[in-house]
């Protein structure tokens, strides 16, 4: 077994690898490759990380690729079964990175699975690290992300300069898989927060308030929350577009709800929060933004 990279002791900038550029992925690369990363990237879809590919990005064909050409492999992907089926495998990141490369997963994604390529990780001589987000499309263009992060301090170390151009609140939990059971915490409190402002400024709707006065009057008290702030004005002003998608939002209350069934905890709260989004998702809306939660409210 190889030992790790110590980045510290390289000459220069790390290698980075990107892999999933879509809503957010394409700003988090593009800060590291503002900061002179020598970035590779792959998409399921080119026209996605063409922006980067034409401010200087290598583009290459398949993940793999991508793993072979870099000294540090991130991933920001869609669902659990996205992060399985590109890691673990004949021919896939963890079998084709180079020795003692530091592998990223930013994915809100399943602690099992987070354990698991650590494990198929450690078997190659290689780092990895689950550094789940949260801060949404507007935390990944202004580099103010909170990260998660699971895994060994020595990984984490040698990581925290890159994951520090990406976000503000860089934080190291505990070992593998630690940094998704904070994630599952955070999207408890998001999707359960939803509801809250959704019906609250649903109810003012219907005793014939502005809407839009009440958000200003309440936002700033002890009702506020970045959601209330950021995304109510865009459900208000009926824009429904994704900085969040439903499906992605539905996907993290499962996980949510399968590891507190594991733990034998009841969670009645998110419960309700997720048959919400089912109808929401049932109403065709899946793709849209999670504020289109307040459509369900108005549609009444």
């Amino acid at each position: 077994m190889r030992a790790a990279m110590d980045f510290s002791r390289m000459s220069t900038l790390p290698v980075i690898g990107f892999i999933g550029t879509g809503v957010m992925g394409r700003s988090m690369a593009q800060h590291l490759k503002a900061a002179g990363h020598e970035l590779h990237v792959h998409n399921r879809t080119r026209e996605k990380a063409q922006s980067l590919v034409d401010s200087g990005a290598q583009w290459h064909d398949s993940p793999a690729d991508v793993a072979r050409a870099a000294d540090v492999v991130i991933t920001m992907l869609g669902f659990p079964s996205d992060v399985e089926d590109i890691y673990l495998g004949h021919g896939k990141v963890v079998a084709s990175a180079r020795p003692g490369a530091l592998l990223i997963d930013m994915t809100t994604s399943s602690p099992v699975l987070a354990r698991r390529i650590a494990s198929e990780a450690a078997a190659r001589g290689l780092e990895s690290l689950d550094a789940p987000v949260s801060g949404g499309d507007i935390g990944a263009r202004e580099a103010r992300l909170v990260i998660m992060v699971g895994g060994e301090t020595n990984a984490f170390e040698g990581a925290k300069p890159i994951l520090e151009r990406m976000g503000k609140n860089v934080a190291l939990l505990g070992p593998a898989g630690s940094g998704q059971h904070c994630k599952m915490a955070n999207q408890i409190a998001v999707a359960v927060g939803m509801v809250a402002w959704c019906e609250a400024l649903a109810y003012a709707r219907k005793a014939g308030l502005d809407p839009n006065a009440v958000h200003a009057s309440i936002s700033g008290g002890a009702a506020g929350s970045w959601a209330l702030t950021n995304l109510a004005p865009r459900a208000l002003s009926g824009n429904f577009e994704p900085g969040f998608f439903v499906k992605h939002i539905l996907k993290d209350i499962k996980i949510a709800c399968d590891s507190a069934e594991e733990m034998g905890l009841a969670v009645p709260g998110l419960q309700c929060a997720r048959e919400l989004y089912e109808r929401v998702a049932a109403l065709g809306w899946a793709d849209k933004g999670t504020q289109v939660l307040y459509q369900l409210y108005t549609s009444q």
